[in-house]
């Protein structure tokens, strides 16, 4: 092929090939395509292929994907007059895509200015401890407002983290000493709880034996008492002769015989007969 027949066709083609480049737009599913012809906005286009008038349309892509950005710390002042040093974090996401872009020229800074004096509006109407112990409070007024100004720019604010809030000075160290003497109470109620639960245990074994004590006493008894019951006449009378015979062979010449035994011996000697 002649060169100068490359050169035509190089010619020809290239222009085709730019023009073709300016009018086809590939749009993902997560994005948008605002076009304005000739300046004048004409809607909406997208995801998928996009067809443009080269040098006519203009396209301007939006990203419907969720985004975020922090606001550095920022000195407040709260209702008490105690300053604070606050810092979080805005999420958002564009739901509306025209409104993002013909309605706010950096809706990113917008919404970061916004945030900032919403803040000192909410932390100046709390006092000092409030702001402290009430995080998810401050974080819902925030994103509540935030998304009252932004629901013009098509824009939802979907949450707002504080990461942290740094109270004065010597209220970080108060609060370090009243920390310090919260665990040292805590401590000294745990060791008291021990030597409590410890006396109790001591007496409910020391009652505990006393209780066997006396069961094993009323149960020796109970035993005497039956054997007792079980003695009948003639072992009571076989028990006095033994008595008597021990007491005979004493040196003593006299004794004297109960009127008991004198029962018993009739009444064993009757046996005697009987049998």
């Amino acid at each position: 092929m002649d060169i100068r027949n490359v050169i035509v066709l190089g010619l020809v083609l290239g222009p085709i090939l730019v023009l073709l480049g300016l009018a086809i737009r590939i749009v993902p599913q997560y994005q948008r395509l605002v076009v304005f012809r000739l300046g004048r906005l004409i809607g909406e286009r997208g995801p998928g292929l996009v067809l443009l008038i080269p040098f006519i349309d203009r396209g301007v892509r939006v990203d419907f994907r969720e985004t975020y950005f922090d606001v550095p710390p920022q000195t407040c002042i709260t209702k008490d007059n105690a300053q604070v040093s606050i810092d979080f974090l805005v999420y958002m996401k564009i739901v509306e895509a025209i409104p993002s872009v013909v309605n706010v020229e950096f809706y990113s800074g917008a919404a970061r200015g916004i945030a900032i004096t919403t803040l000192r509006a909410v932390a100046g109407d709390m006092m000092l401890d409030e702001v402290l112990s009430k995080r998810e409070q401050i974080n819902s007024a925030l994103r509540g407002k935030l998304d009252e100004v932004t629901n013009r720019w098509g824009i939802k604010v979907t949450a707002v983290e504080i990461r942290e809030i740094l109270p004065p000075v010597e209220i970080r160290e108060a609060m370090t000493r009243q920390m310090s003497a919260e665990r040292s109470r805590r401590a000294m109620v745990v060791e008291a709880d021990g030597m409590k639960e410890k006396e109790i245990r001591i007496a409910e074994g020391d009652k505990q034996a006393a209780i066997l004590r006396a069961e094993g006493n009323a149960l020796a008894l109970q035993k005497v008492f039956e054997v007792a019951r079980a003695v009948d006449s003639k072992t009571m009378s076989l028990q006095y002769l033994e008595t008597l015979k021990v007491m005979g062979e004493s040196a003593s010449s006299k004794f004297l015989i109960p009127m008991e035994f004198t029962n018993l011996a009739k009444a064993f000697v009757d046996h005697t007969r009987g049998t």
